[in-house]
């Protein structure tokens, strides 16, 4: 049996867990407002990594069409699991999805996790210069400060 069992729904507890994981602990999204979170969950296929006793691990979520197109963002792993298998055990969930065969395209972006991601296709883009983002790295932050 595996030590590590993956489902898409996530309770609210979860949620709550997976937010605090994104909006206080990543890198790429600190500061993000709750109600951007939920929005972002519900219009994306989500990913729970759990431990044998049940408890949410990981985190994952794909951006798609379920077609053409699929972007994963906010790939987050407990830290006291990593290097046990559960960065791994996520990608495979996530790869293997039905619903995500069979894509012409995948993207993300990352820091510092080239490596795992190299290991299921990822690689840096053939024609960088194509690629275009439009960014705006102090939304959080101007957000936040008009909440009450």
């Amino acid at each position: 049996m595996s030590a590590w069992s993956l489902s898409n729904e996530l309770s609210q507890a979860e949620a709550d867990i997976a937010f605090r994981w994104i909006a206080e602990e990543s890198y790429w999204a600190k500061g993000l407002p709750r109600a951007f979170f939920d929005r972002s969950l519900a219009n994306s296929l989500c990913f729970a990594l759990r431990d044998a006793a049940g408890d949410l691990r990981g985190f994952a979520r794909v951006v798609t069409d379920r077609a053409t197109f699929a972007y994963l963002c906010d790939v987050f792993v407990c830290p006291f699991v990593r290097g046990q298998g559960a960065g791994k055990a996520l990608m495979e969930a996530v790869m293997e999805h039905p619903d995500l065969q069979h894509l012409r395209r995948w993207m993300l972006v990352t820091k510092d996790a080239h490596s795992l991601y190299a290991k299921y296709g990822f690689e840096p883009p053939a024609h960088p210069e194509r690629l275009m983002v439009r960014h705006d790295p102090d939304l959080y932050s101007r957000l936040n400060a008009l909440e009450p």
